[in-house]
């Protein structure tokens, strides 16, 4: 690799929004073939630094060289064709369209006015077997797992063309076994010259596989290092300008009551087969119970069961000794249950809505937000300021839309509201994904008090790292059923792995 050819440049960058910066003289240098991770706590800068490069916002001032010439990239169309070409962290696809019709839509290969989808067809097959992005061309995008739909964002930017490829936390999506894959494709892109950003809060990711590391903290970049020079420590101390605490301490479980009971639990899938298949367990107060699994294997529909959005189709869910299965989202919310969803965008947030507003959509009617069926604006707005403050939300005021939070901000917006509701029932599906080690660490220690003031969690994480930390038992999913039962203190993460492929244990 020629240390000097830089084909990036980005000089004195600053965005401006309304008085706030997000981006505040900011300098980058990406050289062809290296891989750049790009670390920051949530709302540092980094998405709109990246939204910048790839055409989605004009800087308010500062320059951007592409190859030594200096360039205006004033939309995603004059990034593309210089190559640049960005997989987001919230995927843009059309979820009633095919794989393939979503990778070639806007690029697409004509004979005359005519489509030519077969030729569209053997270039996406050879792309997908080149780099191991294994998905099928012909499944709609609504049919297939969040795994599978980033296969295809990535793929979407190959076919493109791209080789400066940006990746926006990239495998918040995904299982160990599939982070691993990732790398191995990151290294192979770079060796053939492609150049990488890689936007990622994981330490131990930048480790794997970064050549260089740039530090970014409240929109300015705090430090540049070669990645092999420099400690996870040092690391997290930039980014949140404080000391991290890299482990947990637990204190020993003190069992309560059955809180939740699930028995011979069967619950289809969106095509109609059964992805939960006779599940049985339970969750006591006072204790942590993680579900690990590789994606796909019937989480997502076993917690749609427990908190009303999916139909059981034989089974029981008990909650508190009451029967709730298949009752409504509210009525079991009211029983009281919290439910932190995998998806913060799809089911945790009304985008469009103002914080204040998303932080009492499941008690808003309830006093002292409501009286007689009349909104409290006022009382709302009060508890808004203070969930603000106590979650560390990175806002201007609570009146923004939460569709203008950074992703990590609007995943605090959700614990925030479903750690304040006082449930007893904790439902946590990948509850710090996108977050940074310092909002890591604070979501872990919230979850963890919880525990010791005798709530049950179930947490459904595809971090085995957060699993084996954070539970006092693990279940382990495969093919919709239960492949093993383990305890954190007795197991590793390569048994976990060997549970998840389906090789049955029981210990716990």
């Amino acid at each position: 690799m020629d240390e000097q050819q830089n084909v990036i440049e980005m000089a004195n960058i600053v965005k401006d929004f309304n008085g706030f910066k997000a981006n505040n003289g900011i300098n980058l240098e990406l050289k062809k073939g290296e891989i750049l991770a790009l670390l920051g706590e949530n709302g540092a800068g980094k998405s709109t630094l990246m939204s910048i490069l790839s055409g989605l916002l004009e800087p308010t001032s500062g320059e951007i060289l592409v190859r030594g010439k200096k360039v205006n990239i004033k939309n995603p169309t004059v990034a593309k064709n210089l190559g640049i070409g960005m997989v987001h962290q919230h995927f843009m696809l059309a979820h009633s369209f095919t794989v393939l019709e979503n990778i070639i839509l806007g690029h697409e290969t004509t004979n005359g006015p005519l489509l030519n989808l077969k030729k569209a067809r053997e270039e996406v097959l050879a792309l997908s077997k080149k780099y191991g992005l294994r998905v099928n061309p012909d499944a709609k995008i609504s049919d297939i797992t969040i795994a599978q739909q980033q296969k295809v964002e990535i793929l979407k930017v190959l076919y493109r063309g791209a080789n400066i490829l940006i990746f926006d936390e990239p495998t918040a999506v995904l299982t160990p076994q599939e982070i691993t894959e990732f790398i191995q494709i990151l290294k192979g892109l770079a060796k053939e010259g492609k150049s990488i950003i890689l936007i990622t809060h994981k330490l131990e990711e930048i480790k794997a596989v970064a050549d260089r590391v740039i530090v970014i903290r409240a929109g300015k970049s705090v430090g540049y290092f070669k990645v092999a020079n420099v400690s996870d420590e040092k690391l997290a101390e930039l980014m949140v300008g404080r000391h991290v605490e890299m482990t947990l301490h637990k204190q020993p479980v003190q069992l309560g009551p059955e809180i939740l009971q699930v028995k011979d639990l069967k619950v289809k899938e969106n095509r109609g087969n059964l992805a939960v298949k006779g599940l049985s367990f339970d969750i006591h107060g006072g204790e942590i119970v993680g579900i690990a699994g590789i994606d796909g294997n019937g989480q997502d529909e076993l917690v749609e069961a427990l908190t009303g959005l999916r139909h059981v189709e034989s089974g029981q869910v008990k909650i508190k000794s009451k029967d709730m299965t298949n009752r409504s989202p509210r009525t079991i919310t009211q029983l009281g249950v919290s439910s932190i969803p995998a998806d913060r965008q799809k089911y945790g947030l009304i985008l469009q809505l103002p914080i204040a507003e998303n932080l009492v959509l499941k008690n808003y009617y309830h006093s002292p937000f409501s009286k007689h069926g009349i909104i409290n604006f006022d009382k709302i707005h009060q508890h808004a300021k203070k969930l603000i403050k106590q979650f560390d939300i990175r806002t201007t005021n609570e009146n923004l839309a939460a569709g203008e939070l950074s992703g990590g901000n609007q995943q605090k917006v959700i614990i925030a509201r479903e750690l304040n509701l006082n449930s007893d029932l904790i439902i946590a599906f990948q509850p710090t994904r996108g977050l940074d080690v310092g909002a890591i660490e604070y979501i872990h220690k919230q979850l963890l008090h919880e525990r010791d003031n005798g709530k049950a969690i179930l947490l459904v994480s595809y971090e085995l790292d957060e699993i084996m930390q954070l539970s006092d038992r693990i279940l382990v999913l495969h093919d919709g059923q239960l492949a093993g039962k383990v305890k954190p203190e007795t197991t590793n993460e390569t048994e976990l792995g060997l549970l998840m492929t389906g090789v049955k244990k029981e210990r716990a």
